[in-house]
């Protein structure tokens, strides 16, 4: 038991480091750790429970919150916000100093979850290979879009919808809520918020991500339950459009330009090749199996 406790928090923790990033997702590593769809059940169960609260059925309220994983669920939550206090401004000073060097090594974390995730799918047919490789091509376009340049001075109430919006990219794989907040002006904002402990701002944040998560929680279980093939499909094809942010050059993160390869190929290679490594070695680890028969 206390084997399971320490390794969800670890995974809770990678998810967390995850999410700090601008196109990496704590879903993906929820995915690669084999957990995604429970992880999702739980999150569901527990929308639903807050959703009978609001209408005063108190027996359904019980019912679902009954049935949420609190154990695993606040482990992973305590894993998530370790993760955040501890490497927020690590990440940050490592993003501003070494862009081209963690671009990399998250170039190849991503590139070895599509590898694992792929064979999550069932039953590989034409429909998943068009859904994955549409999904892959209109998300990479997409992030040619993305913004530049923060939001000045936001109010309580752009934290709140950021908190809403990001938190449903913090569960899909491949995109991420750090690259939501980026894509809205919102990422530097945030992240200052929590190196600052501007608990106002955090707090309304954390709120908006609750509301978020509750709504998108029941569309995203529903979606799985009776699409999971194509459903699976398409988060690959977001995790393989989402490597666009991810190349190294000419800015890391910083830009969703594409440029050819610099007088640092070598290290970003060698970086892109240990974040591959990472991959596989956690989901040789994780708590699941993670092959075709599994369900996440």
């Amino acid at each position: 038991m206390l084997r399971g406790f320490a390794r969800t928090i670890t995974g809770g923790f990678l998810m967390g480091s995850a999410d700090l990033v601008p196109g990496v997702s704590g879903g993906t590593i929820a995915l690669v750790l084999g957990i995604y769809e429970r992880l999702v059940t739980t999150i569901k169960e527990g929308s639903s429970a807050l959703g009978a609260l609001a209408r005063a059925d108190f027996d359904d309220f019980k019912s679902h919150l009954g049935s949420v994983e609190w154990g695993f669920l606040l482990s992973l939550l305590a894993g998530i916000g370790i993760a955040v206090v501890v490497l927020s401004a690590f990440i940050e000073t490592q993003l501003e100093e070494r862009p081209v060097i963690m671009s990399a090594a998250f170039f190849g974390l991503v590139v070895g979850s599509v590898v694992i995730a792929w064979r999550l799918i069932r039953e590989r047919g034409a429909s998943s290979y068009v859904t994955a490789v549409v999904v892959g091509i209109v998300f990479f376009l997409l992030l040619g879009f993305r913004s530049a340049g923060d939001v000045v001075d936001p109010g309580l109430a752009v934290f709140f919808g950021s908190g809403a919006l990001a938190i449903c990219a913090m569960i899909l794989p491949g995109i991420s809520g750090s690259l939501i907040l980026v894509l809205i002006g919102m990422y530097e904002t945030v992240l200052g918020a929590v190196n600052d402990r501007d608990v106002a701002s955090l707090g309304i944040f954390l709120l908006g991500a609750v509301v978020g998560l509750a709504f998108f929680s029941q569309i995203l279980h529903w979606a799985l339950d009776r699409y999971h093939d194509i459903v699976i499909a398409g988060l690959v094809g977001l995790m393989a459009g989402s490597l666009r942010i991810l190349w190294p050059w000419p800015d890391g993160v910083d830009s969703a330009q594409l440029d050819a390869p610099g007088a640092d190929l070598m290290s970003a290679a060698v970086a892109a090749i240990s974040g591959l490594v990472v991959v596989f070695v956690i989901s040789r680890l994780s708590v699941r199996p993670l092959d075709g028969s599994d369900t996440l």
